[in-house]
């Protein structure tokens, strides 16, 4: 059995993760922040018109990250939005290991340049050294057949870290590859 590393989590190994530990003084190679895991998450707004929505969304999110997704079912009914206890509301999907990498390497390097208008993203986290992005389109994946597409759809995608701080997270994920418009951190409260 051959194990197959990604050329990302070779950088990491290689170049990353000792300028880390220089640069935050780790004494314990253990404690160098890495990213645990990628979720991302898609809603479906148009399920209430479109029965084939959540297939569609399933098969689309499959596309994107090799993996099946699962979907998520609202916990509440709430009239004003016709939603019901249990009705399907999105996919989500949780990335780890070879998978997670080759995801980050195509997003970073093919996928975020083909955003229209794309200045690098906003800083987002959360004050535990995660960070959560957000796109408006999900067609500027290439592995999807624009022609089958029929409703363009949001995301948000969450990089979990190990980081112990938000200024951890942010140079880890700038030295991973991450396109980030500016340095001044936004913390979400």
């Amino acid at each position: 059995m051959s194990l197959k590393m990604s050329r990302l989590k070779k950088r990491y190994n290689e170049k990353i993760k000792p300028e880390l530990q220089k640069k935050f003084g780790h004494s314990n190679v253990m404690t160098i922040p890495t990213v645990t895991k990628i979720v991302i998450n898609m809603g479906i707004a148009e399920l209430a018109k479109d029965k084939n929505a959540l297939q569609d969304a399933v098969n689309e999110m499959a596309l994107l990250t090799g993996q099946k997704p699962i979907v998520t079912r609202a916990k509440k009914s709430i009239s004003n939005f016709k939603l019901r206890e249990g009705m399907p509301i999105g996919v989500m999907v949780t990335l780890r290991g070879v998978r997670m990498y080759e995801f980050m390497d195509r997003f970073f390097n093919i996928v975020s340049p083909r955003v229209r208008d794309f200045r690098g993203f906003k800083l987002g986290t959360d004050k535990r050294g995660n960070c959560t992005i957000g796109l408006d389109d999900h067609t500027v994946f290439p592995e999807l057949n624009l022609d089958k597409v029929k409703h363009t759809k949001g995301m948000n995608i969450s990089f979990v870290t190990t980081a112990e701080s938000d200024e951890e997270c942010i140079e880890l994920l700038r030295q991973m590859g991450m396109p980030f418009k500016n340095l001044e951190i936004v913390v979400a409260s």
